[in-house]
């Protein structure tokens, strides 16, 4: 597994938009911009039950995830990984995201019985950090 620098969990902890790139169910990449988050080993990110990402990911859990600085287009963090879809606290991550990227207490698009999901994402290689 790579480690995540300082810098690292910095830029991920930063209302940053990242992409996340996951293999689609015929091999091509499907990749979707993502709110993300760290707990300082791993990349976090949150998506509902269902989705074209979620069921990629039960089916395939290599990703590639890309942040870029809105503000410094060198200062970046590209890596590729495994993850693991995690339930428990799922809701909770929903709304600390909302926080984070909208600065509202609660995530406010929210469907009736939606089931989040964590994708927690163990970086096994950094491919470049500016």
């Amino acid at each position: 597994m790579a480690t995540l620098s300082d810098e690292d969990v910095a830029l991920l902890s930063e209302p940053q938009l990242a992409h996340l790139s996951v293999i689609d169910f015929d091999g091509a990449p499907h990749v979707t911009p993502v709110w993300v988050d760290t707990d300082g080993e791993y990349i976090l990110i949150n998506t509902a039950k269902g989705r074209a990402k979620y069921e990629n990911l039960r089916r395939d859990p290599r990703v590639a995830v890309s942040v870029v600085d809105r503000n410094d287009d060198w200062r970046t963090l590209l890596v590729q990984g495994t993850a693991e879809l995690v339930e428990e606290g799922a809701d909770a991550h929903i709304d600390k995201l909302a926080k984070k990227y909208l600065g509202k207490e609660q995530y406010p698009f929210r469907q009736p019985g939606e089931e989040r999901v964590i994708v927690r994402i163990s970086p096994t290689h950094k491919l470049r950090q500016g």
